[in-house]
């Protein structure tokens, strides 16, 4: 029972044709995760009096990642978590609570410190973001 319970027995709960297992993937954690972000954003500014460059970017790459998981939805359909894991506190506390929470870290730090890097690293490290990005999406595209 404990196995269910953590695990999941239900593989896709329904109610009518609202699907919580979709829903839960993309939408509450990905969204709160954003929006933690931006908030962290904000704290800076009122904070600092100004948004350095590092958190800036933090702010945008993460944020590309959640407008392609949302544009890109009917992907989530065949990855492991919908196919195969079933709908259990594992899932669900990953989904609405490690997701926000942890991924957020990089701005939550941010958001009251000065840290500056150099344009030229923040090029390189933007550049690598990018790169990989596009071969994330490139190989996301072909199941």
């Amino acid at each position: 029972y404990i196995y269910d319970f953590f695990m999941g027995r239900e593989l896709n709960p329904r109610l009518y044709n609202f699907d919580f297992k979709f829903f839960c993937e993309l939408r509450p954690g990905l969204l709160g995760w954003l929006m933690i972000n931006i908030g962290c954003l904000i704290k800076q500014q009122n904070t600092l009096g100004f948004v350095t460059w590092p958190m800036i970017f933090i702010v945008f790459s993460q944020g590309l990642y959640v407008w392609d998981a949302l544009f890109f939805e009917k992907a989530i359909l065949t990855t492991m978590d919908i196919t195969t894991d079933g709908f259990g506190f594992m899932l669900v506390f990953g989904d609405l609570a490690w997701v926000p929470f942890t991924y957020s870290l990089q701005a939550k730090f941010l958001a009251t410190r000065d840290i500056q890097i150099p344009p030229l690293c923040l090029l390189a490290i933007a550049l690598l973001k990018f790169f990989g990005y596009f071969i994330f999406r490139g190989a996301n595209s072909e199941k």
